[in-house]
Parts: structure tokens; C-alpha cells; sequence
């Protein structure tokens, strides 16, 4: 295991600083891992955007925040959809107009374990198209934009990408022959994995500035099984997550507030728990795997991500 820049405890927010004022954008934010990362954030006196799918419980979630932490933080919502390219490109849109700054923009929203093949509303398996297509699409609509002001984006992967096939099937990428809710959930999570060292590739080939930065929340208490996993994986991890093998879903959070918030962090890094099996414990620099820096399989993945969406991310 490397040696922890941060400490013995690794990273907790006590390290934040100078963040007042600014802007985070978070996918997923009403509840689990981006919940929390919001209620660190705004805790600090930064501005935090949620981007979620369901107005009712985006609604419910800053009616919570502004319980717990007063009525003058500074949070709102935009309605975004990741199943639904256009939804995110009319957000995309709304962001553009409405969002003066963006100090990060924070791609937590996953689905895990879908138990059977389901297609989002432009006809991708519904994992790939909302962990890394609608993610891919919401990127390259905002990174003009993150370019010229904060320069941070954060994609929150998962341990899950070493797991599965741990490669793409291009010549399947809908899973229609062999859909597995487990090795179609790491696929997934290795797009989004690999993807995000690409794009900090291109954006250093191309003289930009925006840093990416990778992390994951370990195994953590949040509600991503629970929402969309099968009624047994359901049952498993109810009660795996009333054991020392699961930390909080605030514990959860703090590998993606780290990244959008300490400088000097070592780019091609992988952070999250540092402890046993990286589920718990410290946060810090963690291993990975050396298949994700496959740059032919990347631009493979990137060329496939362009077609499939109709989105020519060009940095």
C-alpha cells in the first residue's frame, strides 16, 4: 500500500480551505454519497448545484440541508435526467445560462446491479448509458466552460472496475447476449474509469488546464443498491452494510470532496480508501490497475462514446 500523503487518518474535510463562495456541481446529489459530499461543501460556505433526476426529492433533500445547516445556504437544483441524452443536454444548457462559475463539476450518480437488461430512453444498456454515456455527454457540453473558470472534474469510479470482464465488448456494448447485472455494472464503471484518464491525456496534449481526477467511495452506506440492485443483492448488502466491512456514506463521500477541493493532487491517481480490500479506512492515493491506461482501448472507447451519443467531444 503507498504511503499516505495525509497521515495516518488520510483525508477529512478538516482540510478544506478557501472554498466560500464557490461552485460545485453535483450529479446525484439528493441522496447517498452525493448528499453528504453537498451538506461538507455547503458546510464550508461553498455554493452547491444538484443535478438529480426527481424533482420531489431534490426538493426534500435542500429542505433537509436548510434544516440542518440554516435557510441561507447557498443550494439549488437543476432537473437532469442521465437516462435521457436530451435531458442532459437541455440541463447542459440551463447550466450554461443560469451557473455564472463552475469551481468543479463532481460526477457521482451511478446505478449498480440492475437485475435484468433495461435500456435507457435512447437505447443504451441502462448502466453504461447512465454511469458513463450520460456522464460523457454532460462533460463535453460543460468543459468550455469548466476550462475558462474552475478547471476541476471529478468521476467518481468504483472498485467494481477490476472486477467483471475488465475490457470492453465493442461488438456488444448493450450486453443483448450475456447481460450480467454485476459484469455490466464493472463495465460500466471501467468506461467511466477509463474515459477520464483519456480525457486528462487529450486536455495535456492539447495545452489545456482542467484537471480530472478519479476516486472512489469504497464500499459506504448509500442507498445505490438499494435503488436499483435486485431484491437479493438488496437483501446481501443490508446486511454486509450493518458491518465493520462498510463505512458511512459520509466516509463515503470524502474521496470525491477531496478531489474537488485539495490542491496538488498527483494527476493518473486513483483515490478512495486506503484500508482492507480499499472498502474502508484512510483516504488516500490507492492501487490501480495498469489495464486502464490502455490507450488504444481509450480512444477505441471514446470514438464508440461519440458515435453512440452524437457528441463530438473535441478538447
Amino acid at each position: 500500500m503507498k504511503e499516505n500523503k495525509f497521515g495516518k487518518k488520510g483525508w477529512t474535510p478538516e482540510r478544506i480551505k478557501n472554498i466560500k463562495g464557490k461552485t460545485f456541481l453535483i450529479t446525484g446529489a439528493n441522496a447517498g454519497a452525493g448528499f453528504q459530499a453537498s451538506k461538507i461543501l455547503l458546510k464550508k460556505g461553498a455554493q452547491v448545484v444538484m443535478l438529480n433526476r426527481n424533482p420531489t426529492k431534490s426538493a426534500k433533500a435542500i429542505q433537509q440541508l436548510k434544516s440542518e445547516l440554516g435557510a441561507d445556504i447557498k443550494v439549488s437544483f437543476i432537473k437532469m435526467d442521465l437516462s435521457d441524452l436530451a435531458s442532459v443536454r437541455n440541463a447542459a444548457k440551463d447550466i450554461i445560462e443560469k451557473v455564472p462559475v463552475i469551481d468543479a463539476l463532481i460526477c457521482n450518480a451511478a446505478i449498480a446491479q440492475v437485475p435484468t437488461q433495461q435500456f435507457t430512453s435512447d437505447g443504451f444498456e441502462s448502466q453504461l448509458g447512465v454511469n458513463h454515456y450520460g456522464h460523457f455527454v454532460l462533460i463535453s457540453l460543460l468543459f468550455e466552460k469548466i476550462e475558462n473558470e474552475g478547471k476541476r472534474i471529478v468521476v467518481v469510479g468504483s472498485e467494481g472496475y477490476k472486477m467483471g470482464i475488465k475490457t470492453f465488448q465493442f461488438d456488444d456494448m448493450n450486453w443483448d447476449k450475456n447481460y450480467h447485472p454485476m459484469n455490466t455494472y464493472c463495465h460500466s464503471k471501467l468506461a467511466q474509469i477509463i474515459f477520464s484518464y483519456e480525457l486528462q491525456n487529450r486536455i495535456d496534449a492539447a495545452d489545456k488546464k482542467t484537471k480530472v481526477y478519479v476516486c472512489h467511495p469504497g464500499a459506504s452506506a448509500t442507498s445505490l443498491i438499494k435503488t436499483s440492485g435486485g431484491l437479493r443483492d438488496r437483501v446481501i448488502w443490508s446486511i454486509v452494510s450493518k458491518t465493520p466491512l462498510v463505512q458511512s456514506a459520509e466516509k463515503g463521500a470524502y474521496p470525491e470532496v477531496m478531489c474537488a477541493t485539495e490542491e496538488n493532487l498527483k494527476q493518473k491517481a486513483y483515490y478512495g480508501p486506503t484500508g482492507r480490500m480499499q472498502w474502508t479506512g484512510p483516504v488516500g492515493e490507492c492501487k490501480i490497475e495498469p489495464f486502464v491506461w490502455n490507450r488504444e482501448l481509450a480512444a477505441k472507447l471514446w470514438s464508440v462514446s461519440e458515435e453512440a451519443t452524437n457528441e463530438k467531444f473535441t478538447i
